[in-house]
């Protein structure tokens, strides 16, 4: 039977998926302090690796993934560029597959577990390929002109290596998640969100960098500048003219979304929707898959942006 097939597929992949390198779990109890700093560290690195610039990248690269960055942290144009789409998506490509039978391993067996963790593994590095290269081939990640001749090199191979960054990107973040997950605080999909919305916050509270209207970013500077300025006075502030600039360019509603935004992802995080699974066969049997609800609804947009960039990348490989 065809099910039988692909267990066998499954058994025979098995050895390649158990020697992929995977972090140690810790054997007894971590203490408290000693998981905070794992967790500190890591997204300490976190950090740096989103503030380093990818090697090559030109400034006309465009970012498709922009308006989904709260969910997918990273950061554009850098090793982060991914952020956790992979992971995200690995993950739910997996469970729709095994919650709808079309793969069938029997989750309350350890060794079908340990085959489903690590055949998550291997597809989450066959999904940093799938988001990373048509972005580099589609035109999307451009190499820089300039570099490539002061290099002397062509332009391919300047985009061969973006690719190999944001691959190594993509790989480490797979085994940061993994190191939050089992040395440290909550999972490192959570983290990673949250320490993405709090830097935007952080500047957007306190950047003086002058954006639209002339006015500092930040909202802290902005908001002393528009006194300063008396560009808002008594008599205007109830009007509607006068709601509109305190909301919008006063950046009001974007400071309460933000925090509402956090408030949002810690709840879930802390709850986590189980979908219960009844097999036909086995009654005994059941699987439950952890549901994740900040993603579900952003999934399948993300997953249409990277058809979008594969079918773009073909048209340009064809072109």
């Amino acid at each position: 039977s065809s099910s039988m097939n692909q267990q066998s597929f499954f058994y025979a992949i098995e050895p390649f998926v158990r020697r992929l390198p995977s972090v140690e779990r810790p054997t007894g109890h971590v203490h408290f302090k000693r998981k905070l700093s794992w967790t500190l560290a890591i997204l300490l690195l976190y950090f740096t690796l989103g503030n380093i610039p990818l090697f090559g990248l030109s400034t006309a690269s465009i970012d498709i993934f922009s308006a989904y960055r709260a969910f997918f942290a990273g950061s554009f144009g850098s090793m982060m560029l991914l952020g956790i789409g992979p992971i995200v998506t690995a993950s739910i490509v997996l469970q729709l597959l095994v919650g709808a039978q079309i793969i069938k391993l029997n989750l309350s067996e350890p060794r079908d577990q340990a085959i489903y963790q690590g055949t998550q593994k291997a597809l989450v590095f066959v999904m940093v390929a799938v988001e990373a290269l048509p972005q580099v081939m589609g035109g999307y990640l451009l190499p820089d002109t300039g570099l490539a001749s002061t290099l002397g090199v062509s332009l391919s191979v300047l985009s061969l290596l973006i690719f190999i960054q944001v691959f190594i990107g993509g790989s480490l973040i797979v085994y940061m998640d993994e190191v939050v997950s089992k040395w440290g605080v909550g999972s490192g999909v959570g983290l990673f969100i949250v320490a993405g919305i709090s830097q935007q916050l952080v500047t957007g509270i306190i950047n003086p960098a002058s954006g639209d209207a002339g006015l500092p970013v930040g909202i802290i500077p902005k908001w002393i500048d528009i006194i300063r300025l008396q560009l808002i006075s008594f008599d205007t502030l109830f009007t509607s003219e006068g709601l509109r600039f305190i909301l919008v360019t006063g950046g009001i509603l974007a400071l309460v979304s933000t925090i509402l935004i956090i408030l949002l992802v810690v709840f879930v995080e802390s709850t986590r929707v189980e979908i219960p699974l009844a097999h036909s066969r086995v009654r005994v049997a059941r699987g439950r898959f952890p549901v994740n609800p900040v993603y579900a609804p952003v999934l399948p947009m993300t997953l249409v942006r990277a058809i979008q960039a594969i079918i773009e990348m073909l048209g340009a490989l064809l072109a």
